[in-house]
């Protein structure tokens, strides 16, 4: 064995780059299309290729890369398969703005000249986020990457839209859509995000147009649209306006008469309960105008900007507009009143811009039948959704599901496969270019401009990334996929219509299993963002704390159904644990140098002591643990687990006991036994740490073990292979408790480690007195005594602090060992200090103004200091009371 070669320090910047090549070298992370192994696979969600890594993706990909190591070290043939989405609306953004640098639009290059520039753009930029995530240490089997717009996906992409437009499933029509004015696009419902705005309510009279005095009275929050009104509507119960229903009224500004209707849609204690229909504004205005055939007036252009129904505001932007018709609606007397209203603003996910609706012709998905067979999936367990409280938001939403918008009048993108005879008309949908017309025979053919939605190729991801349309040998094997790990925000997005597409296409769910994670937040909870600058930036977390304590981090903190909340000073506690495990392999290492593996345990065999004892059964318990936690998406106590055993059991407790029997203060025979044990130990703990925290130790892995292979091809514990001694754990319970117990006494007394002690213990049991005394060597090591006595009911003595631990009392000797007078004067200056501080504390945060000016990370700080030093007066009041106890 190559022990003792461990340096001093682990540098994770050295060790990162050079094994993360050595692992691309090997091909450690690649699967095969054929093997006898299980299969386990995941498909990455494609990062946008205009994406940078931020603390969503670095949760996402490290929780994906802790299930594939683990499945991949139980033996199963672990695919884990990455790409890339071309972001349709995101990159022709970002290509614009690059060519407005230039002083130049896409429409000064033309399409094709354009789509080359963005391929461009792709070669130079698209790669980043990929090389981000292998600093992440993701182990994707890069030699399959793919691209939503790789001519093999592309394929895809075209065959399933042939398909759905032939089974019926894809029309074209008028419908209303949402419209982004920014992008110049439509926008699916789920595109749309809803902000929170305060807004106006304008009350406005409609005069009746026979001349009838008064009129009636409609509020809007969008005045700039009545220049579309067709109608105006009532609830056909409302007895305020069953004499009216079927006048008409005078449009104010336009002049034109438009019918009173009767609809059950209209909600009678809204405003006046009468509503203007705006039909081509508002999608269900376009529904009832729909039901009661009015007429569908368009009065913005694609920029939002007023067209020629719009009369004099004709030219306007639609903003100028309402200003414009709001003021003259004052000038004609039609503006009754304005109150203040909040409401819901619908915004382009993509620029922020307020959404238009807006009629246009486009393409659409007909999802019923195709959400139907989603539903079923989901209800049968065929695909399990965790946690399970997502599912009834997932049922929710299938069942109220509405036509999916699948065109975009965008250039980037997947062209429609859809092209118009220019000489008979006919309409030709197909998977390959067409040369001409199979009807007339003419060539000149006309596709369609508009480019799929990105989602829509998406949607395809688990089996066109496999090679479908071709039966490969990868889709047969991994397909369905095992596993889909994602955030919980593109449940709709991405994963309800992956499910959809893969019923259909391949008639089985595409994944067994998803897993949702939440959002990253900051340590209080608020979402991260530019403007509160409470963002955390992971590249710079991985260069100030190393990987794996970034990792580590954010799996310790993954919880089922709650929100991860991160900081810099969680990561760096982390990263005190990455230094706790480096510094315990290379104790043991220098402890191991003169045993082998690979030998038989010496003659004679030392039997295995207690220590030895207990720390294999705590193991096999941790494996357990561990196995269960991870096949359950239980991360953060997968996490807990290993944490809990290697700092605490291992490091604090076992190699404290085996200290002096390692360094030969007992039998050879002894050593050779603790040898074995530690070696197994720490091999069993690497492996379980590996799926977590994958550099430091296949960096220990490889002095430790030295025989040239990858910790990743190591097979992970299972429960069952070590020994249970539940009687060595309670054992050792009791004898851990009473070394905490005179430890603890040290502290709240203020006894120096270094200062022996005489200690006392009365044992409840006479199985408790056998234990403690089998073990007082452990005791009087690590608690450091001069003399330790046991005995059965002892009474307690005098001047002596008293700790419990289950039946027995812990009795610590404290005469000639403390000055009750000088430690009691201690006490008190102590908590004096303490009291100054903590008032300076509280001056500020009972300052109105201090509060309502710090940045919020200063408050935290106060608050937290606040908090530590009222901690700290209690601990110093209950020593005090103690010590006044003892010298009475």
């Amino acid at each position: 064995m190559q022990s003792g070669l461990l340096p001093k320090t682990f540098s994770p910047h050295e060790v990162e780059e050079r094994l993360y090549r050595t692992w691309l070298e090997g091909r450690f992370f690649h699967a095969e299309d054929r093997s006898s192994k299980k299969p386990f696979s995941i498909v990455i969600p494609p990062p946008n290729v205009t994406g940078m890594l931020h603390m969503g993706h670095a949760l996402n990909n490290v929780l994906q890369d802790v299930m594939i190591r683990f499945r991949r070290m139980q033996g199963c043939n672990a695919l884990w398969m990455p790409g890339m989405d071309h972001a349709g609306i995101a990159t022709q953004n970002v290509v614009e703005q690059e060519l407005a640098k230039e002083g130049l639009t896409r429409q000064d290059l033309g399409r094709e000249k354009f789509i080359e520039r963005v391929w461009e753009w792709k070669a130079k930029y698209g790669g980043v986020i990929v090389n981000q995530l292998k600093r992440l240490g993701c182990s994707c089997d890069w030699e399959r990457e793919r691209f939503t717009m790789d001519e093999g996906l592309s394929r895809a992409v075209r065959e399933v839209f042939v398909r759905l437009y032939g089974d019926g499933l894809i029309y074209q029509g008028d419908y209303i859509v949402n419209w982004c004015p920014r992008c110049h696009t439509a926008i699916s419902d789920l595109e749309v995000e809803y902000k929170e705005q305060q807004g106006s309510l304008w009350e406005i009279r409609y005069p009746f147009a026979d001349g009838s005095p008064g009129g009636i009275v409609v509020a809007t929050t969008r005045p700039e649209t009545m220049l579309g009104d067709t109608a105006v509507a009532v609830h056909p119960d409302d007895a305020r306006y069953r004499e009216v229903v079927g006048k008409e009224v005078i449009l104010p500004l336009v002049n034109r008469r438009i019918p009173i209707i009767a609809d059950e849609y209209v909600t009678m204690d809204f405003g006046s309960g009468a509503v203007k229909i705006t039909p081509a504004c508002d999608p269900n205005d376009f529904a009832m105008a729909k039901r009661q055939n009015l007429e569908i007036i368009k009065i913005m252009d694609g920029a939002g900007v007023i067209n020629e129904n719009g009369g004099v505001y004709k030219g306007q932007d639609r903003y100028e507009c309402r200003r414009n018709v709001v003021e003259d609606l004052k000038k004609g007397g039609y503006l009754v009143g304005v109150k203040p209203y909040l409401h819901n603003v619908g915004q382009c996910y993509r620029c922020k811009t307020d959404v238009e609706p807006m009629v246009s012709k486009q393409w659409f998905v007909r999802i019923a039948p195709l959400a139907k067979e989603a539903i079923a999936a989901v209800v049968k367990g065929n695909t399990r959704i965790v946690p399970a409280m997502w599912e009834a938001t997932y049922f929710e939403w299938m069942n109220n599901i509405r036509d999916w918008c699948i065109s975009r009048q965008i250039w980037w993108g997947h062209r429609i496969p859809v092209w118009t005879c220019e000489e008979c008309g006919k309409t030709i949908v197909a998977s390959v270019d067409p040369d001409r017309c199979p009807d007339c025979g003419n060539a000149k053919l006309r596709q369609e401009e508009d480019v799929l939605d990105t989602w829509f190729s998406s949607a395809l991801w688990p089996f066109s990334t496999l090679g479908w349309p071709d039966r490969t040998e990868a889709l047969k094997t991994f397909y369905p996929t095992s596993l889909l790990v994602t955030g919980f925000d593109i449940l709709f997005f991405w994963v309800a219509r992956m499910m959809m597409m893969g019923l259909y296409v391949m008639k089985d769910v595409p994944f067994r299993d998803v897993y949702l994670h939440a959002l990253v937040r900051d340590e209080r909870g608020e979402k991260m963002s530019k403007s509160r600058g409470n963002i955390i930036d992971p590249l710079e977390m991985i260069d100030k704390y190393g990987t794996d304590a970034f990792r580590f981090t954010l799996a310790a903190f993954t919880a089922q159904g709650r929100d991860v909340r991160m900081s810099e000073e969680r990561i760096e506690g982390y990263r005190h644990f990455v230094t706790k495990v480096w510094n315990a392999a290379r104790f043991s290492l220098m402890n191991l140098e003169d045993f082998s593996a690979a030998a038989p345990a010496a003659a004679p065999q030392e039997p295995l002591s207690l220590p030895d004892r207990w720390i294999f059964s705590r193991l096999d318990q941790v494996v357990a643990d561990v196995t269960r936690c991870l096949d359950e998406y239980r991360f953060n106590e997968a996490a807990g687990a290993v944490y809990a055993f290697v700092w605490h059991e291992l490091c604090d407790w076992y190699l404290e006991l085996v200290k002096p029997v390692l360094y030969g203060r007992e039998s050879e025979a002894a050593r050779r036994t603790a040898q074995r044990t530690l070696y197994t130990v720490l091999k069993s703990s690497l492996k379980l740490l590996h799926p977590f925290m994958p550099f430091i130790t296949e960096e220990i892995w490889q002095t430790l073990v030295a025989d040239g292979s990858s910790i990743m091809t190591s097979s992970f514990p299972a429960a069952g292979e070590l020994p249970r001694d539940r009687e060595a754990e309670s054992r050792m319970t009791l004898i851990v408790g009473v070394i905490t117990a005179v430890r603890n006494i040290r502290g709240e007394m203020g006894i120096a480690p270094s200062r022996k002690l005489k200690v006392l213990l009365s044992a409840g049991e006479e199985s408790a007195r056998a234990t403690l005394q089998e073990g007082s060597r452990y005791i009087v090591n690590l608690a450091n005594l001069e003399d330790l006595a046991v005995r059965t009911g002892a009474p307690e003595p005098r001047k002596a602090a008293t700790g419990l631990c289950g039946t027995t009392k812990v009795y610590v000797l404290l005469e000639g060992v403390i000055d009750f007078a000088s430690e009691k004067t201690r006490l008190e200056k102590e908590m004096a200090k303490v009291d100054k501080d903590m008032a300076v504390v509280e001056r500020k945060l009972s300052n109105p103004d201090f509060r309502a000016k710090a940045a919020p990370a200063v408050l935290e700080k106060e608050e937290r200091k606040g908090r530590g030093f009222q901690e700290k007066r209690q601990v110093l009041r209950a020593a005090l009371k103690r010590l006044e106890e003892m010298a009475e």
